[in-house]
């Protein structure tokens, strides 16, 4: 083997080592269908408002995926605030489509991301998705809105 054949070869494999740890801190892309565990069916589309009716929610305790528990991920969704002030949003549930716990019943507690930015984070528009980075956890939490599967400590908000 001619010695820049080994030069290069060395230096192919010092950059790929170097390159690790930004790959690791990477956010893993995860959308609503993969916080769905296999052999458990509930994708339905949003029920039909009633506000005639109670919103009790249809599924409190749905199962969660435990292999993003601690891991870096984004997702995208719809806000609903919960703690905050009128620039910045502290905490709030991030579900998958628009009016969710407002204006039907919460979606299955596997549905709901229960979110906390420590600083809080600007919150343009209530309307638009949005993509939340943080660092998800598979421990649940109950509020008066809903029971939630998923927890996130908040990393940043990006448009969708």
């Amino acid at each position: 083997m001619a010695l820049s054949h080994k030069i290069t070869t060395m230096l192919t494999l010092i950059m790929s080592v170097m390159a690790m740890p930004a790959l690791a801190n990477e956010p893993e892309e995860v959308y609503w269908e993969d916080l769905v565990p296999p052999g458990f069916n509930e994708l339905a589309p949003p029920p039909v408002a009633s506000h005639e009716s109670t919103m009790a929610q249809l599924q409190p305790d749905a199962p969660v995926v435990e292999k993003y528990n601690d891991k870096l991920v984004k997702i995208p969704g719809f806000v609903v605030p919960l703690e905050g002030t009128d620039e910045l949003t502290t905490e709030f549930l991030l579900v998958p489509y628009f009016g969710a716990c407002i204006h039907v019943p919460p979606p299955a507690s596997n549905q709901i991301v229960h979110v906390t930015f420590e600083k809080g984070v600007a919150i343009e528009d209530l309307y638009d998705a949005i993509w939340v980075t943080g660092t998800l956890s598979t421990e649940g939490w109950k509020g008066d809105i809903a029971s939630v599967g998923y927890r996130m400590t908040g990393v940043s908000v990006a448009a969708y």
